[in-house]
């Protein structure tokens, strides 16, 4: 789920689900990034429940400014059971 914090209150934009290669590929229409703070919110308790291994963490929510609504943001989570660590990929 993406959602976009205006006046302290988060509005919800967009959600989805990755496809085989652990991307969404599609999260928002093209020019629809503005500056401003977004936040992301992994469902990782449905992911390792697939897999039927038990985790730490339920969800995983990475909050992020944007500054200029032009660039490229590209999120990753890269998840274990019992961490994880996300950076702004290329």
């Amino acid at each position: 789920m993406l959602e976009f914090e205006k006046g302290g209150v988060w509005k919800e934009l967009s959600r989805g689900a990755t496809d085989g290669d652990g991307r969404l590929r599609h999260l928002l229409a093209a020019g629809s990034l503005v500056e401003g703070t977004y936040r992301l919110t992994f469902d990782t308790a449905a992911y390792f429940a697939s897999r039927k291994t038990q985790t730490l963490y339920p969800h995983v929510t990475v909050a992020f400014d944007v500054r200029d609504h032009t660039g490229h943001y590209h999120i990753p989570l890269l998840v274990s059971p019992f961490g994880y660590s996300t950076y702004r990929g290329s």
